[in-house]
Order: C-alpha cells, then structure tokens, then sequence
C-alpha cells in the first residue's frame, strides 16, 4: 500500500460523496435538458 505524505488530506469517497451531493443535489433536470438541446443542434 502507498504511504501517504504527512499532512496529505485523508479524503475518503464517503466524504466526497457527502460533500458534493449537496452541490449536484436538484440538478438532473436542468443537466439533462441541457443535454436535449445540445443534442438537438
């Protein structure tokens, strides 16, 4: 196993999914009519 540098961030995915759902939370609706209109160009 790779050791980690000290004082390197300890960032779990757990902790990333916590963190950054928040932020895509709501959002499936505009991303894929989003998606629609580029694929209709």
């Amino acid at each position: 196993m790779p050791r980690k540098p000290q004082g390197a961030p300890a960032t779990g995915v757990d902790v990333l999914l916590k963190v950054y759902a928040k932020c895509i939370d709501g959002q499936r609706d505009v991303a894929n009519g989003r998606i629609l209109e580029a694929l209709s160009q």
